[in-house]
């Protein structure tokens, strides 16, 4: 996965120095969380995230996930075998209408 360089949410953070930013990785977890799961889901909370390194705009990372148990899915982000972010999303599957 990555975000591309062009990204809206890239101008003027930081100029010179792009970062992406938080909400924009962690609504890339929520979606490989979405295929991860297997089943519509709505995501109820984000209890826990701990950003520990930048991710650069173009740089390919990889989320890992893991079953906390009562509808609870951990995360690790990873870019170059580091350790970027972590944290843990709660959720609901989404009821057949």
């Amino acid at each position: 996965m990555k975000i591309a360089t062009n990204h809206a949410s890239l101008k003027g953070h930081f100029p010179g120095n792009p970062v992406v930013p938080g909400v924009i990785l962690l609504d890339e977890v929520v979606c490989a969380a979405h295929v991860h799961i297997g089943v519509p889901l709505r995501i109820t909370g984000v209890p826990s995230v701990k950003f520990h390194a930048p991710l650069a705009p173009g740089a390919e990372f990889d989320v890992v996930f893991s079953d906390k148990g009562k509808a609870r899915l951990g995360f690790e982000v990873h870019c170059s075998a580091q350790k970027i972010a972590e944290g843990v999303l709660t959720y609901e599957t989404a009821r057949a209408e």
